[in-house]
């Protein structure tokens, strides 16, 4: 099992994190343990999601979550429930992509990255609704980009889902704020994760880490350390917002 005797800033919440079987969902569970939650990791990866549950402990449980289903999150959200007796903390971290202009992306990898991050979001968000009014109130935060507050050539889709998250999170925080649950959004640069691996990325990564004020890319716990602040109670005042961890990317 995780140490759990750090500072317990997520002391007794709970909390449902997509697509954290790998990379920065996976960070975001093995911190969220460690600072005093337990956790439900869904993703489609299924022997990954249960290894890495496995090796944090019983604070923590796997499900398979295709986060283009409603059913598999209310699953999901019963699962939490069931187990742990409450759910206080959405991250709607599962997302894809899919490369290509708008000239000639085919219209199916447009719709493949809309239903997972797109919609994927707003199907998490429904779905912990009732559970958080139930616990009187909690902390959503869905993992955008900086795609999603700037354009991008080359990933139309990918950009049009990330700044759908982005609008999504404000209207959802103005309709949500009065149960005491905060929405906010997280807006990662390029994070060192299987997305952005392998020898096809390798030369756009040394470019860009070269223009950036902080140069190396960003890693998962980077991100992790910052959903875990608007997870807690650290955050309060904050919802509706953008949070960005980019080593200074979009800074001009």
């Amino acid at each position: 099992m995780a140490d759990t005797g750090r500072s317990g800033r997520l002391a007794g919440r709970v909390a449902l994190i997509s697509g954290a079987a790998r990379g920065q969902g996976a960070a975001e569970a093995r911190l969220f343990v460690a600072e005093g939650a337990a956790v439900v990791l869904g993703d489609v990866l299924d022997a990954p999601g249960e290894a890495v549950a496995a090796e944090i402990g019983d604070r923590a449980a796997y499900v398979h979550l295709d986060v283009t289903r409603e059913d598999s999150w209310r699953a999901a959200v019963d699962v939490a429930r069931a187990r742990y007796g409450r759910l206080d903390v959405l991250v709607n971290n599962a997302g894809i992509l899919r490369a290509g202009p708008a000239e000639t992306l085919p219209l199916e990898d447009f719709e493949a990255v809309v239903r997972v991050n797109q919609v994927g979001c707003f199907l998490g968000m429904k779905a912990v609704i009732p559970a958080m009014r139930d616990a009187g109130g909690g902390s959503i935060v869905n993992i955008s980009s900086t795609a999603g507050i700037t354009g991008r050539p080359g990933v139309v889709a990918y950009v049009a889902s990330k700044w759908a998250i982005t609008g999504m999170t404000k209207s959802a925080a103005l309709e949500l704020g009065h149960l005491g649950i905060r929405v906010n959004s997280v807006h990662p640069g390029a994070i060192d994760t299987p997305m952005i691996a392998g020898p096809a990325f390798e030369a756009d990564r040394v470019a860009y880490v070269a223009k950036l004020p902080i140069q190396r890319l960003g890693v998962p716990e980077d991100v992790a350390a910052l959903v875990l602040f608007l997870a807690s109670d650290e955050s309060t005042y904050c919802t509706g917002a953008e949070f960005v961890v980019d080593g200074g990317a979009t800074a001009g």
